[in-house]
Parts: structure tokens; C-alpha cells; sequence
């Protein structure tokens, strides 16, 4: 998690997301990059924190899509 947040150093904010419950925050960053911030739980329902740093698309048609994965 330390290394994620620390390529964001120096970085301005463009935009900010929350969703309704609060459970996920999406902060989009002038350079393109995105922090996404979760809050779950794991199978024994001890809380867990779970952040990445992504780049955006290049492609602004793919900005409207959600990828899923399933593990």
C-alpha cells in the first residue's frame, strides 16, 4: 500500500469519487493515474483495506466501462 500512495507524491487531485455507502473512492489525478481505495471484508469478516494506483484509458470511449474480474 506504501508504494501505491507513494508514486502519487507530488501529484494534483482532478477529480474525486465515492460510492453511495462509502466502501470505494476513486480519485482520478492530473498525470492520468488513478487511486482506488476499498474497504471489504475478508471471509472471516475481519475488515480489509485494499488500494491501487491504475492508469487511466487512453481510449476516451472505454472511460464509460467497468472491468470485472473474477478470481
Amino acid at each position: 500500500m506504501v508504494a501505491a500512495v507513494a508514486r502519487l507524491r507530488g501529484e494534483a487531485v482532478r477529480d474525486v469519487t465515492v460510492r453511495s455507502d462509502a466502501r470505494h473512492l476513486k480519485m482520478e489525478l492530473e498525470s492520468g493515474l488513478i487511486l482506488v481505495v476499498s474497504a471489504e471484508q475478508d471471509e472471516q469478516g475481519r475488515p480489509r483495506l485494499q488500494v491501487d494506483v491504475v492508469e487511466a484509458p487512453q481510449d476516451a470511449s472505454a472511460r464509460q466501462q467497468i472491468e470485472v474480474r473474477f478470481d
